[in-house]
């Protein structure tokens, strides 16, 4: 995420918290604070959400897998999911992803999707608010779909990207249908370039690990 977080509030007509996580960062992780667009009480937040849903039930943020990405075809089924994804979406705003293919080499090989247009890449997500008081936390989970064929040369799914005529469906403000927003982009619409292996480390940090490598290094 390399977006300033006040750019993004005006895209998104937001109002943006004071207490958003910090910019720019080129590795973000699981358990991480993100930016996420909600629409709560008749208008559009901009605030932070710990990136990892956290059930109801769980006892602890640890008390069961780690909800990073939920799955189209199935989350309106999922007990984790179900409420959510009718009652709480939102946008996930990002610079790109990271995708690594596992289909030719022991090691994974990363790329780093951004979109051809140079525009920010936003995802579908729903969200939870856990715990009680000071533990209280908002949380979310990004929604996956199967991969277009662009993306199927190095992996099967894809996070679900929303146009900005889309914004306003998957927040709730126009009516039913979001579900059928659930859908792959189009081929063409990702530019897909390798980077270096140094970002299979959560700890790797700055710009470097965008930039595009060799396929093929000598």
């Amino acid at each position: 995420m390399t977006l300033p977080h006040d750019a993004m509030a005006q895209l998104f007509a937001a109002a943006p918290a004071n207490d958003l996580p910090e910019v720019p960062n080129y590795n973000v992780c699981p358990t991480q604070r993100i930016a996420v667009c909600t629409h709560e009480d008749g208008r559009r937040l901009y605030r932070p959400m710990r990136w990892g849903l956290i059930p109801p039930w769980y006892d602890k943020p640890s008390g069961g897998p780690l909800l990073i990405n939920a799955r189209s075809e199935t989350v309106a089924e999922k007990p984790a999911f179900r409420t959510a994804v009718r009652e709480r979406r939102a946008l996930v705003p990002a610079t790109g992803f990271y995708e690594w293919d596992r289909t030719e080499t022991k090691k994974p090989l990363p790329w780093f999707v951004t979109r051809t247009d140079g525009a920010p890449m936003v995802f579908a997500a729903i969200w939870q608010d856990w715990g009680q008081g000071e533990e209280r936390v908002s949380t979310c989970a990004i929604l996956t779909c199967a991969a277009n064929a662009q993306m199927a040369q190095i992996h099967d799914r894809l996070p679900v990207i929303l146009e900005p005529p889309d914004w306003a469906l998957w927040l709730g403000e126009e009516g039913k249908g979001a579900a059928r927003l659930m859908q792959p982009v189009e081929d063409g619409a990702l530019s897909m370039v390798r980077v270096s292996t140094e970002i299979n480390s959560s700890r790797a940090m700055g710009e470097g690990l965008i930039v595009p490598v060799p396929l093929n290094p000598a």
